[in-house]
């Protein structure tokens, strides 16, 4: 499918699994609970495997476009970026902002954003940006975030003032709409070319041709966009 059949909604909602929109607000409610010594160490423990799962999701995307390290048969040149902070970020971000709620509440809030994140992740199927295996393994990383967070101590109980919900439900809902996107795959792309040495990227097309020579272009496109 062309950009041009593709319906103009998916490229909105993908735009809300973008990094520059999702992390500034993982930090701010970061920075709010780690003023409070009851919160402080989901505040940690959070920050903790959302760093060290984005230097996984990135190494996987460095090490195919610079060296052409994928799997063929799962069609997979690295996890979804989108998908990724977007699991690890729209649940926890929803359950902390609930936090004043029943627990009920809070795992409603944990679930909405499990199924956020779902929907950004068809997302980038829907505008050709990823393949299946890229998306699902993104969002199972950005749900292992999720998970090692929560699992130990449980969800966030904490007490937050009007203001902080507003702000940063605006921010959600603004930051996709007007903020121009980040060109983090370009700068990946140069990150991988600078360590490999190599002047052209490998792409998901240089990927198949080494076990099919004859196979033609996939309808994914062939460097994957994050």
């Amino acid at each position: 499918m062309t950009d041009a059949a593709i319906p103009s909604y998916w490229f909105l909602i993908t735009r809300f699994g973008e990094v520059q929109n999702l992390l500034p607000a993982a930090l701010w409610v970061c920075l709010a609970l780690v003023r409070s010594q009851v919160t402080r160490p989901l505040a940690y423990r959070w920050l903790f495997w959302l760093a060290l799962f984005t230097l996984f999701d990135t190494a996987s995307k460095i090490i195919f476009i610079g060296w052409g390290v994928g799997v063929a048969s799962w069609n997979f040149t690295g996890f979804s970026g989108h998908a990724m902070f977007s699991a690890a970020i729209y649940p926890l971000l929803l359950a902390t902002l609930a936090a004043r709620l029943s627990p009920r509440w809070q795992k409603l809030a944990l679930g909405t954003g499990f199924l956020l994140a779902a929907l950004v992740g068809v997302s980038r199927l829907m505008v050709n940006a990823h393949s299946v295996s890229e998306v699902v393994l993104g969002l199972l990383l950005g749900g292992a975030v999720t998970l090692l967070t929560v699992s130990p101590i449980g969800l966030p109980q904490a007490s937050w003032r009007l203001y902080v919900p507003v702000l940063l439900a605006l921010w959600m809902v603004l930051a996709p709409l007007l903020a121009p996107p980040v060109p983090t795959h370009w700068m990946v792309t140069r990150l991988a070319l600078l360590l490999s040495g190599r002047t052209h990227p490998y792409t998901r097309l240089d990927l198949h041709r080494r076990v099919h020579p004859l196979t033609p272009p996939h309808p994914v496109q062939a460097i994957v966009p994050d």
